[in-house]
């Protein structure tokens, strides 16, 4: 039963993430990516839970898709960009007058809720 819950919270947490995710993206504006950003977070935080359990259930068929030199080498190369990305993202400092504006306006947003 678990396995199903955590199958079915996967898929639909996958598709609030993603479709939040891409909305985002494709509407560049801060209001914008604010107003979203409780269904991102909350879904991002369900689909975290999900894959958990997920990769608990198929530990040992994952291990199996890694023994392939080319499964481990893309993989090894999505680590390497995601840590690039998150250098990347960590350095580009948002200055601190329009931070503590955002932060009022998302924290404003929240308790809405």
């Amino acid at each position: 039963m678990i396995r199903k819950i955590a199958a079915v919270s996967m898929a639909v947490s996958f598709l609030a993430v993603a479709t939040s995710g891409m909305m985002m993206f494709v509407i560049e504006e801060p209001s914008f990516t604010i107003q979203m950003h409780p269904v991102h977070k909350l879904f991002g935080l369900l689909m975290v839970v999900a894959a958990v359990i997920h990769i608990s259930f198929n530990y040992l068929a994952l291990i199996n898709h890694l023994k392939s030199k080319s499964i481990s080498i893309y993989g090894g190369a999505l680590v390497v960009c995601l840590v690039l990305l998150y250098g990347a993202a960590i350095n580009n400092k948002v200055p601190a007058d329009l931070a503590k504006q955002m932060d009022s306006a998302a924290a404003e947003l929240d308790s809405r809720d």
